[in-house]
């Protein structure tokens, strides 16, 4: 163990002198380690920097925000104990509960004002810093026409008092403050380090565990954080991030016993994985959308047409029925069935044809824009490393030649994949959004031209936009999904994505590993599991 990283494991332990005591009664217990697959290298470990589920396991174990998630993802109080709400839906007070950093300094309420600033000032550079927008002057504060960041609708009362006023009333405002984007971050050790605060060694959390070691490509760890509030239910000792995209390999590593579990694993092996590992294979629905998106700031897929046309020509029941056979079902909406409860995606009427038929209308679609034998459209697919993303690009290619389209498939690593997604430079690119709360909002605002580097294409509608700021001012259910239902259908018939599935998450879990919970979020995290026998 590298020496500094011995000195971050026993400062740990001395802040409740578990090591000084376990030395002088001589007792000692195994370590109990848990091995998590994440399948993709983290950008960063600092809340305001992260976008993906890769990195959500490993600073969803770090830190804790007001509300956190219980084993089976519904929210839970976090660090907040409780809370009240004001009659008109505007604004929530929390009461904090008593607890620290794990360097021992305590959490306030200041430190919940300091972070939601902090990601939401457009000098931080936060990418899903709209996600927070429901926040009274968030929007404003994000895009620049305030220029005061102390005008956010968020206040400390009193040290363990937090109070945040919103725009309208948010039904899901709850459920979003488990979201790290919501995470409260360490004040006084970002002022101490700069940027170098996520470094092993500066690390400082306040969740149940503490990254001590980042040795990037290879793995990322973390221990036990003994000042966590409920440190004595925690059970894991420490637990080790493998960030290896290679499905495959990692697969092999679960079976050799080097991995208790495996975030994903490749469709094609599912089969064989029911057959050999029937009660480690674990497959179940997962709010998510998986889906190709136009970049549409620039020609040729700032024509709609030329969008429908592709779009038309992808065979999704055939990629469901030939290519994954894990319980995925054919998507064309935006947000997948049952979110919230009880939605019902946009069917545009051209998915109910003969799919022969659709590639007909899409050869003349993709003849009116201005392409043929003597001019054919070359396209560009980008994806990120994994057997099945290559699987389905290949699939696609191949029912776009159909239409006399050339498409080159380009593999790039999970996170400069989405950077260049968010950077727009690209031109069709694979990408897939797994829901942060369960309400159909949280799919569609990726569309809104406010929604800046999470929408990947650069889709605007006046109307659609228009409709998804009206859905956030009432507490009408019924109104607010009816609004959404039509900004669905607008962006859909705007073809500004190609939809290809809803997902069900895959994942490979030991008999050995107790605690863990199937759920539709795919949240799980370390703190409520144990490793037994």
């Amino acid at each position: 163990m590298p020496r500094n990283t011995l000195r971050v494991v026993l400062r740990r332990l001395a802040l409740c002198g578990v090591a000084a005591l376990g030395l002088a009664a001589g007792t000692a217990h195994a370590e109990m380690v848990l091995r998590i697959a994440t399948m993709g290298e983290p950008k960063t470990l600092d809340p305001h920097g992260v976008s993906g589920t890769w990195e959500n396991y490993i600073v969803g174990d770090a830190f804790l925000g007001l509300l956190t998630e219980a084993a089976d993802a519904t929210p839970i109080p976090g660090a907040a104990e409780s809370w009240t709400i004001s009659d008109d839906g505007l604004v929530y007070t929390f009461k904090l509960r008593p607890h620290t950093w794990s360097d021992g300094t305590p959490v306030t309420a200041e430190d919940f004002v300091f972070s939601l600033r902090r990601i939401l000032d457009p000098a931080t550079g936060a990418e899903y810093a709209s996600l927070l927008y429901p926040i009274k002057n968030a929007e404003q504060i994000n895009s620049g026409a305030i220029s005061d960041t102390s005008e956010l609708g968020v206040r400390a009362i009193d040290p363990q008092t937090l109070e945040i006023t919103l725009v309208g009333p948010t039904p899901f405002f709850l459920e979003l403050l488990t979201h790290y984007t919501a995470f409260p971050v360490p004040r006084h050790v970002i002022e101490r380090h700069g940027s170098e605060w996520v470094k092993p060694g500066n690390f400082v959390g306040n969740g149940a565990y503490t990254v001590v070691e980042w040795t990037p490509n290879a793995q990322v760890v973390s221990i036990k954080n003994p000042a966590f509030y409920d440190a004595d239910n925690v059970k894991i000792d420490k637990v080790v991030y493998y960030p290896d995209e290679d499905r495959g390999a990692v697969t092999k590593r679960f079976r050799a016993g080097e991995i208790d579990l495996q975030d994903e694993f490749a469709s094609a092996d599912v089969e064989f994985l029911k057959q050999e590992l029937p009660a480690e294979t674990r497959i179940y629905p997962k709010l998510g959308t998986y889906y190709y998106v136009f970049n549409q700031t620039r020609p040729p897929f700032d024509n709609p047409s030329l969008r429908r046309a592709l779009s038309m020509a992808i065979d999704r029941e055939a990629i469901m029925e030939k290519l994954i056979k894990t319980g995925e079902v054919p998507a064309y909406g935006v947000a997948p069935p049952e979110t919230g409860g009880d939605w019902q995606p946009y069917r545009p009427a051209w998915a109910d044809r003969p799919y022969a038929e659709r590639v007909e209308e899409a050869k003349a679609l993709v003849a009116a824009a201005g392409h043929g034998p003597d001019n054919p459209l070359q396209v560009e697919i980008s994806y990120n490393t994994s057997e099945d993303h290559k699987r389905i690009a290949v699939a696609i290619q191949s029912m776009w030649k159909a239409l006399g389209v050339q498409a080159e498939l380009v593999n790039r690593e999970i996170k400069v994949h989405y950077d260049t997604l968010r950077q727009r430079d690209f031109q069709v690119a694979r990408a897939g959004w797994i829901a942060d709360y369960n309400d159909p909002q949280n799919f569609l605002y990726l569309l809104e031209t406010r929604s800046g580097p999470q929408n990947y294409g650069g889709y605007s509608n006046p109307e659609f936009d228009r409709l998804m700021v009206e859905q956030g001012q009432t507490n009408d259910r019924a109104e607010r999904f009816a609004m959404m239902q039509q900004a669905e259908r607008i962006a859909i018939d705007d073809d500004a994505w190609a939809p290809i599935f809803y997902y069900v998450s895959r994942s490979l879990v030991s008999q050995k590993l107790k605690g863990y919970a199937d759920n539709v979020k795919h949240i799980h995290r370390a703190r409520w599991m144990s490793i037994e026998g």
